[in-house]
């Protein structure tokens, strides 16, 4: 197994790895591991039907049902994420961190693509322990008591999922939940800013009005370029991400293409 870094913040390629094989205990060990180093890692060149994908996934954690969009209907815990040649809007195109409005938001998610765009379509990641280390001792404090009230509703994130659920015939879910501005790793212990343009709404106890200067000035801080890595997708690449001290954000810039993608998203457990 060869584990290569793609940038300076974040992110690591992992060759020589068939995810449609059963690994042996060491390999998954090894895999976990570097996830927690790098934050985000990617496969390529893979051959993964549904359920080789979720078989894989399980190693790491318990696949769990998209909130707001059925599955695959022999395999409801693949989630499809397309992009049609006709529709201008991607699915989730803001940064987020998923389903952050979740009173147990998952740990991490695998993407796995079958379509993509000749060019563009890129997604990129972001440290969000990054993000929490490189503020000011002053304002650390200030953050470290604050509650973020986060809903499924805020318009940046809702638009990106219309075309698919009314494709779908599903309604929009209002969902709400209530976590720590700054969230402490269980795995690791490390910090990481917990706050993201696509679904914080305010501060507990705070307005909109109020909340809305300083999330202004963390949504932008916490996706400085520095802080961030870019992955170019081809069919059969993976990406797997820690949803705890990472976001991400796919680029939409391939109007006119088709873009397929199947996802896979894992439980995990109450930010504290």
């Amino acid at each position: 197994m060869d584990i290569r870094p793609i940038a300076g913040a974040l992110g690591a390629e992992i060759l020589g790895i068939d995810l449609a094989q059963p690994l042996p205990a060491d390999t998954i060990a090894a895999i976990r591991n570097a996830l927690l180093e790098h934050l985000v890692i990617f496969f390529r060149d893979q051959k993964l039907t549904p359920p080789q994908q979720l078989a894989f996934a399980r190693a790491f954690g318990e696949p769990m049902e998209y909130p707001q969009l059925k599955g695959l209907p022999a395999c409801p815990l693949i989630t499809p994420v397309v992009k049609l040649e006709h529709e201008r809007m991607n699915f989730g195109g803001v940064w987020h961190s998923d389903t952050t409005y979740l009173a147990r938001p998952p740990m991490g998610s695998m993407l796995y693509a079958l379509e993509v765009p000749p060019r563009g379509g890129d997604t990129l990641f972001a440290n969000q322990y990054l993000a929490y280390e490189t503020l000011s001792a002053g304002l650390k404090r200030t953050l470290d008591g604050l509650i973020g009230v986060n809903t499924s509703t805020k318009a940046a994130a809702s638009k990106t999922r219309e075309d698919r659920m009314r494709a779908a015939g599903e309604e929009l879910k209002v969902l709400a939940g209530e976590h720590p501005v700054v969230r402490t790793h269980p795995e690791t212990g490390r910090k990481a800013l917990y706050v993201n343009v696509g679904h914080t709404e305010r501060f507990k106890d705070w307005s909109e009005e109020e909340s809305r200067p300083l999330l202004e000035y963390l949504f932008a801080h916490q996706v400085r370029p520095e802080l961030t890595c870019c992955f170019r997708w081809a069919p059969g690449s993976l990406a797997f991400w820690d949803n705890r001290c990472t976001q991400h954000n796919p680029v939409n810039d391939y109007h006119g293409y088709r873009r397929v993608m199947h996802r896979v998203t894992l439980a995990g457990d109450v930010p504290r």
